[in-house]
This record gives structure tokens, sequence and C-alpha cells, in this order.
């Protein structure tokens, strides 16, 4: 199916949807990401954005203790498969949307929490989509965005040299710190079930070339994976 207009294509789960759910299963095993989170913000109760929310790997999460969950997703072919996750899960407290970071169909005001992970939002050029999350948050509201973190760890290293025409960390960093977001530095990590798994990851998120000097060097079942949570209150 094709995507909703406007979208920006992601190299990864779009293409790769039962490896890109490995890599989900093996991000922040030990659940550093998700209690940085819950410091920011608390969603207790409340009306939750996960933005570009891809298969809905997380939406369950929210909707244990959130009020109402509303997925947004550009790719038509992955809204239905976080509506079935739903259905398969018994969320009845989560609904899955087709749209974009720079039309979010939701009406103003309405968010009280908003997520948007790997996302739309690494910096210089989404300033689009900014403007529409704040559109769309309540006053008090909080949204976290969760980037890597290239000046560190040992994936930062990988995304460094996978991704040279990125912007450098310390511009990115500049780029949020100016529109008033907080930085909190997450080691989130990686630890995956079996070596396959791994090299799986590993080659949907880098080029051939790339990848294959990454598994000849790295060694093991887990990485060293620095993320940036950035948070803001509207």
């Amino acid at each position: 199916m094709k995507p909703v207009r406007g979208a920006i294509a992601s190299p990864n789960i779009w293409q790769h949807t039962a490896t890109y759910e490995i890599e989900n299963t093996a991000a922040d095993p030990d659940g550093r990401l998700w209690s940085a989170m819950e410091s920011r913000a608390d969603w207790t109760g409340a009306t939750v954005l996960d933005l570009g929310c891809g298969t809905g790997f997380h939406l369950p999460l929210f909707a244990q203790r959130a009020g109402r969950v509303v997925g947004v997703e550009p790719h038509q072919g992955l809204v239905g498969l976080a509506r079935r996750r739903l259905t398969a899960r018994g969320v009845g407290n989560a609904v899955v949307l087709p749209g974009t970071a720079q039309e979010i169909p939701l009406p103003d005001a309405s968010v009280d929490v908003a997520h948007a992970r790997w996302a739309y939002f690494f910096g210089r050029g989404c300033e689009p989509g900014l403007a529409e999350l704040a559109r769309v948050m309540r006053p008090g509201g909080t949204a976290l965005v969760i980037d890597n973190d290239g000046s560190r760890s040992t994936f930062g290293a990988w995304f460094r040299r996978g991704y040279p025409h990125l912007d450098p960390p310390a511009e990115t960093e500049r780029f949020w710190t100016l529109r008033g977001w907080t930085l909190d530095r997450v080691d989130m990590g990686w630890r995956f079930a079996s070596r396959e798994d791994l090299a799986a990851v590993v080659r949907i998120e880098f080029n051939p070339a790339t990848a294959e000097e990454i598994l000849r060097h790295h060694e093991g079942l887990e990485v060293d994976y620095a993320v940036n949570l950035w948070s803001r209150t509207f």
C-alpha cells in the first residue's frame, strides 16, 4: 500500500517489518529509556499520541496507563498491522490513524503526551512537524522525542559512519536546545537473543558495506547504544 502523501520513507521498518520487530524487542532491555520518559511525563489517564507508531509496538505499553492512545502512521500497510496488534491484544483504549508529522489528524490542543521515536524528528528540516506538534499539544502537555546520540557509544560511532550526510551531533543538539527542548542522555542498549537476529537488524539499519564491517568487528549479542531523549512542556 502507498504511504500518506508527504511521508518521508523509512528505510528499515517499511521494507523489513519482521526484522524491525526484532529490533524493537532488543532495544532498551533494562527499561532505562522508559524510566527516563516516565521522569519527564506522566501519561496516567492521559491522551497519548504515538507519532510514527509503525506496527504499533509501543501502543499497548502506553495503553496500560493512559486514558486514550492514538497512533499516527503514514504507511497504510503498517497502519493495518498496528490495528491488528491492538485487536489481538484486546487493547480497547487505543486507535491508529493514517497521517504524517506535518499533518496530524487530531484537533487543536487535544494531546497530553506525545511520543516520537526515530520518526521524522532528526533536527534541522523537521520544523513543519514541530509546528504541527505545537498545535495539537494541550497547555501543560509534554512531548518526548527519541533520537540517536551520534556523539558517543558503540552504536553512535556506527551511526556517524553510516549516515555521514546528517548534521553533526553538536549541530543537532543546538537545534533542539534553541527551541526550548531539554536533553536527557540515556544509555539504552541493544540485547539480542541470537547472533542471527543482531546481524539481520544491523543489515536493515546500514548500507551493505557498513553493515558487514560492523559485523566483522563486533562480537556478542549486546551493543552499547546511547540515545537522546528530548522533552518539552507546552
